[in-house]
């Protein structure tokens, strides 16, 4: 394609309003412009980088033996009142009624769409499995959508579901769905893990996140240096494995005058972090429960939520915490609360601990939890940190940034029992299908890949997700032997099938040579007066920055042989 014909409204300077850089770099790079708050126009060269993304995911779902379909947008209320959701899935459900007053949403996700559908045509376990995707529009009315693409209101999704007859068939469409995504992301080159994840509000019984490894990512992953052990933050397990606490001194209270937090009771005091507990109060589906880890820890709400199973947890505010508690924010411990008490499985490993003394400007020293305290679980609740071990093999483990872009989950009875999606088994006996649903997020996985492929200059696409593989530079259009060369070089490679942007525009080498960098097209190739009379060709790696020359009278078979350097750099990860 000639750059001269194509639409590619190219920024000098980052928006303003542009926080990471795979969105200053789409903006700049005239792939995407902003319509509004976290909704985007995919311009023509975004759109070729979403569907090279789509063309990979299409071929791997197919080998794994899925179908495509497409389902609509917009969902009745019915259906998700009928599964559970209408209210527990929150305001991010964009809600609305049509001219004849029903109610709708626009579609976050299709569970409920896919089970309706096959409940109504599935009769026989016969039928089974079904196994069905699509790649196509959803929208989440976020709080406060940001970062671009990376979390937008209006976004494109791949999400495929699996209806099977038993718990091993739905284990084996589980697991095909597995390393297909291994295949997409190891195909889409990006450096990525697959990590144990938590459920969140999609359910089910056990789940797999997909995570691109990037600084800006928004999870925190751990995985282990000497086994395969990995996960989500949220899902990371924690095992303590030491013996009950000694004992301590009788508990007593302390003046501690606007010492609200962990550091200012520190400095007041005199003790470390880890020796204080802090004591968190929830509302679990509006439930008050309180939840104790120690100073130095982060409480994971997910896993609370779990253990609680609750539909919704949130912190309770501080006129609550006050009247749970009798004592302003900052000043709650777990003695003499009547309420449920839930500490984190630590906390057993010591005593004489620091807590809130449920008075105003007051906390407790000497706190022994079994003695001082009615706790009504110790559990697993904190996020894992990097002094921890593996809970696999007890090995060093290490905390890195992701972005995620792949979730599969094994749904189980979850939506199927809810909204009995039934079949007829062997023995004529009913039976409720076993479910599995599998999400890529594509124009995510765009964001994400920039992400983690740029430089200074600009973005660095991984061959298969490029919007061109390759750019032709012609250095002097109005010179007729180079314009000729260039024509020649450029009817070449789309001859030997390489997606090539060919740069014929009357411009100064400089602007090109910058578009060029911006765009990110892995193989460059530059024509101009000085490289024709010495007969070569010159070429950079757009990753490494390597340049090079080919030799112009043999042009297919060096071309060949370069490209395939610059892909397997790209294909091998070095």
């Amino acid at each position: 394609m000639r750059f001269s014909s194509c639409y590619i409204p190219t920024l000098k300077e980052s928006p303003a309003d542009a926080e990471v850089a795979s969105h200053r770099l789409l903006l700049r790079a005239g792939m995407i412009r902003r319509l509004t708050a976290g909704v985007y126009v995919y311009l023509p060269l975004g759109l070729r980088m979403l569907d090279k993304i789509s063309k990979i995911v299409r071929e791997e779902m197919n080998a794994a033996g899925f179908q495509e379909l497409l389902m609509p947008v917009v969902q009745p209320a019915d259906l998700w009142k009928e599964s559970g959701r209408w209210e527990q899935y929150g305001k991010e459900l964009l809600r609305f009624k049509d001219r004849n007053d029903r109610e709708c949403c626009l579609g976050p996700t299709h569970e409920e769409v896919i089970t309706d559908m096959v409940r109504g045509e599935v009769r026989s376990y016969r039928q089974l499995p079904v196994r069905l995707y699509q790649i196509q529009t959803k929208f989440r009315d976020e709080i406060r959508p940001r970062f671009g693409l990376m979390r937008g209101r209006e976004f494109i999704m791949k999400d495929a579901y699996s209806f099977d007859m038993d718990v091993a068939g739905a284990e084996r469409s589980y697991k095909s769905m597995y390393d297909a995504y291994m295949r997409i992301f190891q195909r889409l080159g990006v450096r990525f893990r697959a990590v144990e994840a938590d459920n969140g509000s999609i359910g089910g019984s056990f789940s797999h996140e997909f995570m691109v490894l990037a600084d800006t990512g928004e999870d925190t992953i751990v995985f282990c240096r000497n086994c395969d052990y990995a996960a989500n933050v949220e899902r990371a397990r924690i095992c303590w494995t030491g013996e009950k606490a000694r004992s301590c001194p009788p508990c007593r209270g302390v003046a501690t005058p606007g010492a609200h937090t962990v550091n200012e009771v520190v400095g007041m005091l005199g003790v470390p972090p880890a020796k204080i507990v802090k004591t968190l109060v929830f509302l679990a589906d509006g439930r008050p429960v309180a939840a104790l880890v120690r100073g130095d820890r982060e409480l994971n709400e997910a896993k609370l939520k779990n253990l609680l199973k609750a539909q919704d947890i949130k912190l309770a505010d501080a006129a609550a915490v006050e009247r749970l508690t009798r004592a302003p924010l900052g000043f709650a411990g777990p003695q003499g609360l009547d309420l449920p008490v839930y500490a984190d499985l630590e906390l057993q490993g010591d005593t004489d601990y620091v807590t809130g003394g449920n008075a105003a400007d007051t906390h407790a020293m000497h706190v022994d939890l079994s003695r001082d305290a009615h706790v009504t679980a110790f559990a697993d609740l904190r996020n894992i940190a990097a002094d921890d071990r593996c809970p696999c093999c007890g090995g060093d483990v290490t905390l890195r940034r992701g972005i995620e872009v792949g979730h599969v989950f094994m749904l189980g009875l979850k939506y199927s029992e809810a909204m009995h999606a039934a079949f007829l088994d062997e023995k004529g006996r009913e039976r409720l299908m076993i479910m599995g649903c599998y999400g890529i997020g594509v124009s995510r996985v765009a964001a994400a890949a920039v992400e983690q492929n740029h430089d200074a200059d600009g973005i660095v696409f991984p061959p298969s997700m490029a919007p061109f593989e390759a750019v032709l530079i012609c250095l002097d259009p109005n010179n007729a032997q180079v314009a000729a060369t260039a024509e020649k070089i450029y009817a070449l490679l789309r001859r030997l099938g390489v997606d090539v942007l060919y740069d014929d525009r009357e411009e100064r080498p400089g602007v090109k040579f910058k578009d060029a960098d911006l765009l990110g097209m892995p193989m460059q190739l530059v024509v101009g007066a000085k490289s024709l009379a010495r007969r070569v060709v010159e070429c950079k790696d757009r990753r490494c920055g390597e340049k090079s020359e080919l030799d112009l009278d043999h042009l297919e078979s060096a071309f060949g042989q370069w490209a395939s350097r610059v892909r397997a750099g790209w294909d091998t990860g070095t």
